[in-house]
């Protein structure tokens, strides 16, 4: 019999707003609040850097929507960037993708899985084998791999096993995070907090721990900005993995219409929790803390014992039991966010391989009608940063080169709007060409400020997208890799 190449649609908008909804909530949320509240020291300024990001987030879905409509392929993001610019464009971001984008944020999101599961099973931080100091393998990053094995496996078995999984845990996670903003502002709102986080929430200020001591500096003028610029790479990051629905297309029923609303109800719908959660966080600790406190509340959001300001804030409510409550529900939430991105990555590299610039095999679907080959090189790879230690830089290289190529295919809009003003577009850009162009500007101006105020990560994230200029001559040589 021969390998099939043709993927079968079979995912509705339910199914495809949960993938988004999913692969964007992890453990972000309730961790990167606390470096966000050291960067900025305001509470008024970090949630209009919520607010910003949830802007920037669903404007980019909507925008993404006329070229989800207009090209309802497999491979999605990958193929909006090849028809705008051609295939060496289009292969820097599946490359980066594979080496950081997806492969990187699947190692660090099961290391996550595996770091909070230690709460119930402590063995996890043992050490397994150590060669020196500098390379340990831990039981942790064990089941990190095991993770990542186990979900590969279960998407290779069919779409219908990722769908079903994807809509319980997201399910689940949406369920906790709406328990925990309602008790949050219930409980919160009797005390005084969150009036004393707001009576100046509007000064600014950089907070920093030297020799065990906090070192604040106010932020004014060009500085705020800076710093503003600097610490929203935390929650965009928090906010990211909404475009791999646009991977599956090929699976998805009436995908002009179901991917487009599907980007926009899933943003949407988390943009929105993420806001609640922060203003809950205001409601039960206060917005500065101490480093060498002892308890939740003298801690505050800005030092959480390891940033877990989720957790401070659920002990607030529910006291000592709220350790394993939160160390569950941000099991649930990266077992889900993993789902949707394994289940969602496999397909963006089935589709390079068919254009010839990925592993020839990837390109074939096995008797599930999934492209398991190409999971499973994913899976390999996501396993070995998992021993590479090195995840928590990958997501921020990550992070920025997601920027640089969300950017490039929004301008996409403009360049094919030009090119073929003829093409049947069932979903045209929502504000085109104002909102478009501002996200653009917006994301260009950050990008900017990044690479002035974190040079070192954000020029590693650039220098490894154009790594994958020589790898495109390479592959072009020999038509595969």
């Amino acid at each position: 019999m021969p390998e099939q190449t043709e993927l079968k649609r079979s995912l509705g908008l339910i199914d495809a707003t949960s993938i988004v909804a999913g692969s964007m909530i992890g453990s972000g949320i309730f961790i990167v609040t606390a470096a966000m509240s050291r960067d900025i020291g305001s509470a008024g300024w970090m949630l209009v850097l919520w607010l910003i990001t949830g802007l920037i987030t669903v404007s980019a879905a909507l925008s993404y929507g006329e070229l989800a409509g207009m090209m309802p392929n497999a491979g999605g993001q990958y193929v909006y960037l090849q028809r705008a610019y051609g295939r060496m464009i289009s292969f820097l971001y599946g490359w980066t993708v594979f080496t950081v984008i997806q492969t990187g944020v699947i190692a660090a999101v099961a290391v996550a899985f595996a770091k909070y599961s230690s709460v119930f099973f402590p063995e996890l931080n043992n050490v397994l084998f150590a060669v020196n100091q500098s390379f340990q393998i831990t039981y942790a990053q064990v089941c990190a791999m095991a993770l990542i094995v186990l979900l590969s496996y279960i998407n290779s078995r069919g779409v219908q096993s990722g769908k079903t999984i994807q809509l319980i845990f997201t399910s689940a996670k949406l369920f906790a995070l709406a328990a925990l903003i309602i008790l949050g502002l219930a409980v919160g709102l009797k005390g005084d907090t969150i009036v004393q986080n707001f009576h100046d929430m509007w000064t600014a200020s950089k907070t920093t721990v030297t020799n065990g001591a906090a070192i604040v500096v106010p932020l004014t003028g060009f500085a705020l900005m800076g710093a503003m610029g600097a610490t929203i790479i935390n929650s965009l990051f928090s906010s990211d993995a909404w475009n791999n629905v646009t991977f599956i297309a090929g699976e998805i029923k009436d995908p002009k219409k179901n991917i487009p609303r599907s980007l926009f109800l899933g943003t949407f719908i988390v943009t929105i929790i993420y806001i609640l959660a922060n203003i809950a966080y205001l409601a039960l600790l206060p917005m500065k803390g101490s480093p060498a406190a002892t308890d939740v509340i003298g801690q505050g959001i800005m030092f959480p014992s390891n940033d877990r300001v989720g957790a401070a804030a659920a002990s607030v409510i529910f006291g000592n039991p709220a350790v394993y409550l939160m160390a569950a529900l941000i099991m649930i939430s990266t077992f889900g966010c993993n789902n949707g991105i394994i289940l969602a990555g496999g397909r963006l590299f089935y589709a390079m391989a068919k254009d010839g610039l990925f592993f020839k095999k990837a390109e074939t679907l096995n008797k599930n009608q999934v492209p398991a080959k190409a999971l499973w090189f994913q899976c390999i790879w996501a396993c070995v940063l998992c021993l590479s230690g090195k995840y928590n830089d990958l997501l921020t290289y990550a992070t920025f080169a997601s920027l640089l190529f969300y950017i490039l295919t929004i301008a996409g809009v403009f360049i094919l709007r030009k090119r073929e003003p003829d093409t049947e577009r069932p979903y045209k850009a929502f504000g085109y060409p104002v909102i478009p162009a501002l996200y653009i500007l917006v994301t260009s101006a950050i990008c900017i400020d990044l690479l002035i105020y974190d040079t070192k990560d954000t020029g590693m994230g650039l220098l490894i997208v154009l790594l994958g200029i020589p790898v495109y001559y390479i592959t072009r040589k020999k038509e595969v890799l």
